[in-house]
């Protein structure tokens, strides 16, 4: 079972964790080892008609699979400007969307992954989004190398699909399905009662024959939850990491509580996301899930050089 940091302290002040920069130092996955010494970048690639901010970019509306060849020169663009990992996904999650049809997921993303590998070869690994097991499993076999599944393994083949491949794992957080998830949204202590119920999960996938190395966990911010209850869990990393055992994603691009804050459309919240993945790579999140991959890694750049430099002054270094 992992360690609760409550056991530590019943209530401590979250601005202050001592566990607030640490972080797992690789994610097994099935075509290799990533490094997790420093925050890393997945880029988006929604190949859906729906999706909240890029819908339709690269699936126009009425196309039953997208444009294979579209995508990959995206990927490529992606992994040009920075992304560790690409993250494919066939079904838009967003709040209020309706589910697509299994077969339907299928035809959008598993062509996509084949395309991916053969073009990008094995160095970056793909991630296929789906909540699905059969999804999973025919995504895994076209080449992907993790499955991020927004629901925490709600599919109960997922985690035995998961064990069997030797995928890499992001388990994420969700109560309910994306279209219901904010009709209701019920929690005592939004922090405890993710970070508890992300735990149970990974113990589950544990007892499924998932080791920890494998697993990212993800709060999922804006998935039932609040505006304020969100931009809480976008510092929470530290916080996650330290009651899980494992390291985490965080995934805040564009999404609708940097509206709630800054009054800005999906459209216009490029400086807002990319502040929120600065704030949750200094919390020590693993993995920066975003759409805007050039300036995320831009700002990342900055803000290391920066402390690189605070760093070498002071240990009484000169400049170059």
């Amino acid at each position: 079972m992992a360690t609760d940091p409550r056991e530590r302290d019943p209530d401590p002040p979250l601005a202050d964790e001592p566990y607030a920069h640490t972080a797992a130092e690789a994610w097994v996955h099935r075509s290799g080892v990533l490094s997790l010494a420093r925050a890393r970048i997945m880029g988006v690639l929604n190949v859906t008609p729906d999706s909240f901010y890029d819908g339709g970019q690269l699936m126009p509306e009425g196309a039953r699979r997208p444009n294979v060849a579209v995508v990959v020169r995206r990927g490529r663009q992606l992994v040009e400007q920075g992304a560790a990992i690409l993250d494919v996904g066939g079904e838009s999650t967003r709040p209020g969307a309706a589910p697509v049809a299994p077969e339907d997921e299928i035809a959008r993303v598993v062509p996509v992954i084949e395309a991916l590998v053969a073009a990008l070869g094995r160095e970056v690994p793909i991630s296929v989004d789906t909540r699905r097991a059969r999804v999973a499993a025919l995504a895994v076999e076209a080449g992907a190398s993790i499955v991020n599944d927004v629901s925490g393994a709600a599919d109960p083949e997922m985690l035995g699909v998961v064990a069997a491949s030797g995928a890499g794992l992001v388990l994420g957080h969700l109560r309910g399905e994306p279209r219901t998830m904010q009709a209701e949204i019920r929690f005592a202590h939004a922090l405890r009662e993710v970070t508890d119920e992300l735990a149970a999960g990974v113990d589950r996938a544990v007892a499924a024959g998932i080791e920890r190395p494998r697993m990212l966990v993800d709060p999922g911010i804006g998935f039932g939850k609040t505006s304020e209850q969100s931009a809480a869990l976008v510092a929470a990393a530290g916080w996650l990491r330290e009651a899980t055992g494992c390291a985490v994603l965080i995934g805040a691009s564009r999404k609708s509580f940097l509206g709630a804050i800054t009054g800005r459309p999906a459209g216009q919240r490029l400086l807002p996301s990319v502040i929120a993945a600065i704030v949750a790579a200094d919390r020590g999140a693993a993995v920066l899930r975003v759409h805007d991959v050039a300036e995320t890694a831009e700002a990342l750049a900055v803000a290391r050089a920066i402390q690189a430099a605070f760093e070498a002054a002071e240990r009484g270094e000169s400049p170059a």
